[in-house]
């Protein structure tokens, strides 16, 4: 099980980091993809995508230096961006398969990822 906690974690890190990057890079075609197009504000999807990347890399940190149950707690904690990504989904127009598909089911691993870690 520890092996499969670490692997989640570290995949769900890795792929926030990622969204980050691409929102620094490519920031409409990732807002594309978020859920709500956006043809201007580049400044705002560019604080989207640092705050992602922060996140990824913040979680592989812990993850090495902290331990599982410092990654975990961190793990919750983050936990509140996809949901709160759904709700601005839903809020502004965007589809609900995915507000609820993509941010709310991330939302969920997440949460299943820190609870995989807390029983590491």
């Amino acid at each position: 099980m520890t092996v499969v906690a670490y692997a989640l974690a570290v995949a769900l890190n890795v792929f926030i980091l990622y969204i980050g990057t691409r929102f620094l890079l490519h920031p409409f075609v990732a807002a594309a993809g978020y859920g709500i197009p956006a043809t201007q504000d580049r400044a705002y999807l560019e604080i989207k995508g640092l705050r992602d990347a922060t996140f990824g890399i913040v979680g592989l940190v812990l993850l090495a230096f902290a331990g599982a149950h410092a990654a975990a707690w961190f793990m919750l904690a983050v936990a509140l961006a996809p949901l709160g990504d759904t709700v601005i989904v839903l809020r502004h127009g965007g589809r609900r398969s995915v507000a609820f598909g993509i941010h709310f089911a991330t939302a969920v691993v997440v949460l299943f990822s820190a609870g995989l870690l807390f029983a590491v």
